[in-house]
């Protein structure tokens, strides 16, 4: 029989950025609230202190900050004909795992999306019309605009400390900054961060073709110090090179160590319980309400947890799965389109560039996760697609975020892969190149989607979730389209030679491209076409709300992270203002 453990009024699963920000909002209610994480805890010290927190053998290579896979892991196909398998190895995305999940070894790159991304399918069909959509697009409107979300996007680049230049002050462009942002009620609380070589090689080349380049917004701290809205003190970054798949050291890279989670942690009425591996979320018999949730603990003892209201903060994946698993609200299926648990899971589409200079350094072990020069003229619906053919885009970045020698080497074309010609290779053009990268938007597709394996099981006898995912048309010429802009831009450098890397069609779950999965639980204004309504509260089970990327419709062109914290502000400030009052369906 499983142990029970005494009733709270809250639990949370998953305390990354999502479930951290929960904790630390509910903390000012005096609701008793536990959060469970399914990794170990874990802090800046000891564990990413120098210069452990700089191996990038055990960071990187053995991707010790990731999800065990032997114990948990998904299975992945193309198609609907096909058999999935168990994805063994980390590869196409890296699944957090530990107290502050993808949090810790993010880059910091920190956008908002455009206006046009919450309302993609009325947007595009008022400006095109409806048959300049392709059919096989499953893409719909949020039913949240930019407008609502603003203040909530303001709210966490203050938390973050976030360093930027705003192009749009209340409808006021400003020099410098994103000319195409929406309308932003603020400065950014920080200046933009030092440039490399690399990326002012770039902005100069795309200055001169016309374009607008812009620095990066970064959750990598720009100046000597920074102290939070809560009181929290961060650090100046030291341009390590050392940010995605790493912690950091300097307390410089905004996560919920050194924003929120302190704060929840402060809280009496907060327990945290790391390895503790939600199972289930337990229903009443009618299934309209939530009991609690179902755990393992690290002795492997089942536990149940009673509460009134459940926070399922996990990872997209992982927040799904639970859905499935727990009988919340329909499974998609898409012989019938019926269904929305499951429904439009989306990535994102990349391509990359690297020009290469003989003669010149790039200095670009000198980095940081979100330094980099940006062109935006082809993201979303800055410019007319009507002689393209497809809708949706992405923005241009060059970026150096460090030169460690595993992860970051390439090497021109016709580079022999092993013995004494790689090795003089590696000796002629390491530093002598960075990256431009197309990072474009996923729009959704019927047959793209999440359920449960059929097949494979956990380590607790649990069905895997199983991904069904390929490029859609669409995406596939959106990415011919930027990658020939940033060649455009590659070749006003005017390198001694150009790389060009796209990754596999179709879709390959072996090469990491980015950690940018969403949907699956998506939001929306209506219980046939969404599974959480516009507050993340699930259609059918009033007590459980669903935070994450898995609310997204379909992907932007931008990095999903500064999104996935404004959803979940706007969520946890309609719980305290109005679901704790009175609680039962939002909409």
């Amino acid at each position: 029989m499983p142990r029970v453990m005494p009733h709270v009024d809250v639990v949370i699963v998953g305390m990354g950025w999502t479930g951290s920000i929960a904790a630390r909002e509910l903390a000012d209610t005096g609701l008793r609230i536990v959060g469970l994480e399914r990794g170990h805890f874990r802090d800046t010290i000891p564990d990413f202190s120098a210069p452990n927190a700089l191996d990038e053998i055990k960071w990187n290579s053995r991707g010790e900050m990731f999800q065990n896979l032997s114990r948990e892991t998904l299975t992945f196909r193309n198609r609907l004909d096909e058999n999935a398998l168990p994805m063994r190895r980390l590869g196409a995305f890296l699944l957090g795992d530990g107290l502050g999940g993808a949090g810790i070894h993010w880059n910091g790159q920190h956008w908002r999306f455009q206006p046009a991304d919450f309302q993609m399918r009325s947007h595009n069909e008022a400006r095109y019309g409806k048959d300049f959509i392709d059919p096989e697009l499953t893409i719909q409107d949020w039913g949240v605009t930019y407008d609502e979300l603003e203040p909530y996007y303001d709210k966490f680049e203050y938390i973050c400390g976030t360093s930027g230049k705003a192009g749009n002050l209340k409808g006021a462009l400003q020099s410098g900054g994103n000319p195409f942002e929406g309308p932003r009620s603020r400065e950014y609380p920080t200046p933009p961060l030092k440039q490399g070589y690399g990326p002012r090689r770039f902005a100069d080349a795309a200055r001169s073709l016309g374009y607008q380049p812009f620095p990066q917004p970064a959750s990598n701290m720009s100046q000597d110090a920074y102290t939070t809205p809560d009181g929290v003190q961060m650090g100046p970054c030291t341009y390590c090179g050392f940010c995605e798949r790493y912690g950091c050291y300097n307390w410089s890279k905004a996560s919920p160590f050194n924003t929120v989670l302190p704060v929840a942690l402060r809280n009496p009425n907060f327990e945290l319980r790391c390895n503790s591996h939600v199972t289930r979320v337990e229903l009443t018999p009618d299934r309209k309400s939530a009991r609690g949730v179902t755990y393992f603990d690290l002795a492997g003892q089942e536990t149940f947890q009673p509460a009134d209201l459940v926070l399922l903060c996990a990872f997209q994946v992982h927040n799904v799965r639970l859905m499935l698993v727990s009988g919340i609200g329909q499974p998609y299926d898409p012989a019938t389109a019926k269904g929305s648990v499951g429904k439009n899971f989306a990535y994102q589409t990349m391509a990359y560039v690297y020009p290469f200079f003989a003669d010149k350094r790039m200095n670009s072990y000198a980095g940081a996760g979100a330094m980099g020069m940006t062109v935006d003229e082809f993201n979303a619906d800055n410019f007319d697609h009507r002689p393209h053919g497809f809708i949706g885009g992405g923005y241009i970045l060059a970026q150096t975020t460090g030169a460690r020698p595993i992860q970051q080497t390439v090497l021109p074309d016709g580079t022999p892969s092993w013995g004494s010609g790689w090795k003089r290779a590696l000796h002629d053009w390491y530093d002598r190149s960075f990256t431009l990268q197309a990072h474009g938007g996923s729009t959704a597709r019927r047959n793209n989607y999440i359920d449960l394996d059929p097949t494979y099981r956990d380590a607790y006898g649990v069905p895997l979730a199983r991904l069904t995912f390929d490029f859609p048309q669409n995406d596939l010429k959106m990415r011919r389209f930027l990658t020939e802009k940033v060649t455009e831009i590659a070749r006003a450098m005017n390198p001694d030679q150009i790389k060009i890397s796209l990754p596999p069609v179709p879709f390959s779950i072996v090469p990491y491209q980015t950690t940018h999965i969403t949907g699956g639980a998506i939001t929306g204004i209506s219980r046939d076409q969404s599974a959480v309504n516009t507050y993340l509260q699930s259609w059918d089970v009033a007590n459980v709300f669903v935070h994450g990327a898995s609310c997204f419709p379909q992907n932007a062109g931008y990095n999903p992270t500064n999104t996935i914290a404004a959803m979940t502000y706007r969520s946890v400030e309609a719980m305290k203002s109005r679901y704790l009052k009175n609680p039962g369906p939002l909409v």
